[in-house]
């Protein structure tokens, strides 16, 4: 009878604990747990959400399709995509496809995609094409950034006028003090990389295009929720910075993931990191 008894406090308790499982919670900037619907009515009253995404993490990519679909619901032909998972030269193929003009295999060979499109971001290009949602490609292609990294920005002088056209407009702006460049300037110097600026300013010259093209594609009345890893936008900082950079008054709301090993409490170090944080489990299982 005593063993049955344990038995049986056993499976309550491992059935309580399974009830508490949580695979996210949500929390605002200064740390209070929020619900989705918060988050969504919140967000459509931006004119930029940036939604910063581990790039392994199925939580982000679950999220950032149902946010899109969410924010279609509230604002219709006013949504506008972009994501640094695609490079401005392959706009015109993203265009087609987009328009059904090319195959979506021919899309696929060419795109030049990251290894995880097919699980992680066709989904939202698939809803974007069904809704006939603008998908902007907005990266700079990532030649252009390994010329900086190799030649900093005086590398940037030998492109040609139509290479141009693929980047932000030059001179690119910067400014080392920015948190997010210094500390990739530090991190450096820690390394023993002798203070080399130009990690930092491939970084910089990767996040003023994917600006450049986010506000080219950017109407008054628009929503545009671009995707990026949440080192492009974390604390309003990088992509953030170049749009306050053209336009200072822009009405940006930021989304940040993370992982904790107790998703119940956010921990200090990740408050303000962006207006809404996404915290997720440590031991989520991983996309790749």
């Amino acid at each position: 009878m005593k063993i049955k008894l344990v038995l049986i406090a056993l499976l309550i308790t491992f059935g309580a604990n399974a009830q508490n499982l949580s695979a996210y919670k949500i929390f605002d900037k200064s740390g209070n747990e929020v619900d989705y619907t918060t988050m969504i009515n919140d967000l459509s009253d931006a004119e930029f959400v940036f939604f910063g995404e581990l790039h392994n993490n199925p939580i982000s990519h679950w999220l950032e399709l149902n946010v899109t679909k969410s924010l279609y619901e509230i604002k219709k032909e006013n949504l506008v995509l972009g994501a640094e998972m695609f490079e401005s030269d392959n706009q015109v193929i993203f265009d087609e496809y987009q328009q059904g003009i090319i195959l979506e295999k021919n899309f696929e060979e060419e795109m030049r995609l990251w290894p995880n499109y097919e699980t992680d971001y066709k989904p939202i290009v698939n809803f974007a094409i069904e809704n006939n949602v603008h998908f902007v490609a907005t990266n700079i292609p990532r030649r252009y950034a390994n010329v900086v990294f190799k030649q900093d920005f005086a590398g940037l002088d030998n492109i040609s006028h139509e290479a141009e056209k693929f980047i932000a407009p030059l001179p690119i702006k910067w400014d080392p003090e920015v948190a997010c460049y210094k500390e990739m300037i530090e991190g450096m110097q820690g390394m023993g990389g002798h203070g080399n600026e130009t990690i930092a300013k491939a970084q910089a010259i990767k996040d003023a295009t994917m600006a450049h093209f986010i506000l080219k594609n950017w109407d008054k009345g628009n929503l545009f929720l671009h995707f990026n890893g949440s080192y492009h936008s974390d604390n309003h900082e990088g992509i953030c910075w170049y749009i306050y950079q053209e336009k200072p008054k822009a009405k940006i709301m930021t989304i940040t993931t993370v992982l904790q090993s107790d998703v119940s409490v956010l921990e200090e170090d990740y408050k303000n990191t962006a207006d809404y944080i996404i915290c997720v489990p440590e031991d989520m299982t991983t996309t790749y």
